[in-house]
């Protein structure tokens, strides 16, 4: 069975941020930026929430339903065929979500802007399944709707770990060089790229 794929709402875009963190909740990449258990999965959705709200401006957020209710996943993306405008209060706004973990916030955000590609494509910032669907293809349907829509437009992508890259390899995504970008602490992220 196809799942429905279908654009969110504005007022879902929260959800949206809430469930990312949650299945990215125990990737190393999160416990980098915010170390303390108690407090990372209402930092991380703050901040996926801000990002995911921006997304319907220059990009799309699309998400398939729970049939018990709520998000099973969701999809946000980024049209950098064009020039992306900036987070309205950005700086402020994420100070205010961070708190003392601000400067690992920043140093992720000079790392992806010093390897953001230059060519134009499609950014796929996030890709969510809620832990309870997770390995029923949900993520590459989400893909797959969006790489249809391209019409040749390229895509872009960091991965998080080996899992994620063998997904995106399946759609089509190949390693960049650099491949390997780290943090400060050395926590790694994987560039990958489709044509």
């Amino acid at each position: 069975m196809n799942p429905v794929i279908r654009p969110a709402t504005e007022a879902e875009l929260g959800a949206v941020g809430a469930l990312i963190a949650l299945s990215f909740d125990d990737l190393e990449q999160n416990r980098s930026l915010v170390p303390d258990p108690q407090s990372r999965l209402r930092v991380m959705s703050d901040f996926f929430t801000m990002l995911t709200e921006h997304a319907p401006l220059c990009g799309k957020v699309e998400v398939i339903d729970d049939p018990a209710g709520g998000l099973a996943a969701a999809a946000v993306w980024f049209d950098r065929t064009v020039e992306m405008p900036e987070i309205p209060h950005y700086d402020d706004r994420l100070a205010a979500l961070a708190g003392e973990w601000l400067p690992h916030f920043h140093a992720l955000d000079e790392l992806f802007d010093k390897h953001h590609p230059v060519d134009p494509h499609w950014h796929l910032a996030f890709l969510a399944v809620h832990p309870d669907h997770q390995s029923r293809g949900l993520g590459g349907a989400l893909m797959d709707s969006t790489h249809q829509d391209l019409g040749g437009t390229a895509a872009y992508l960091e991965a998080t770990n080996d899992d994620n890259i063998r997904l995106y390899r399946r759609y089509g995504y190949t390693e960049m060089m650099p491949f390997d970008i780290r943090m400060p602490d050395d926590t790694p992220f994987y560039r990958m790229w489709r044509a």
